[in-house]
C-alpha cells in the first residue's frame, strides 16, 4: 500500500513522505514527523483497522507533508484515492 501511495504521489508531482507503522505516541492512529531537511515520516496504525481507514490516513499524511489545504488538498485526496486498487479487486 505504501508503494502505491508513494508512486501515485510522485506522479502527482508531490513530495513523497516516508511511511512506517505504529506511531510512537500511544493512542494515535497516525502521526507525522518533520525533519530539518524538509522530509517527513508518516506513521500509521495498521493492526485492527480497515484497509480504507489505513489508506485514508496515509493519503492525509501526503497532504500534510505537502502542506496542502482547501480545494488543492481535496483534489490530491481524490486523485490518490483513484489510484488505489485493492488486492480483492485485482483477483476478480
Amino acid at each position: 500500500m505504501a508503494r502505491t501511495v508513494a508512486a501515485a504521489s510522485h506522479q502527482c508531482g508531490l513530495r513523497v513522505p516516508g511511511f512506517r507503522t505504529a506511531p510512537v505516541r500511544a493512542g494515535s492512529w497516525r502521526a507525522i514527523k518533520r525533519y530539518a531537511n524538509g522530509s517527513c515520516l508518516v506513521s500509521v496504525v495498521i493492526q485492527g483497522r480497515t484497509e480504507a481507514a489505513v489508506l485514508a490516513d496515509m493519503i492525509d499524511g501526503v497532504v500534510a507533508a505537502n502542506q496542502l489545504a482547501g480545494a488543492g488538498a481535496e483534489d490530491v485526496r481524490r486523485r490518490l484515492m483513484l489510484q488505489w486498487r485493492p488486492a480483492s479487486a485485482l483477483a476478480a
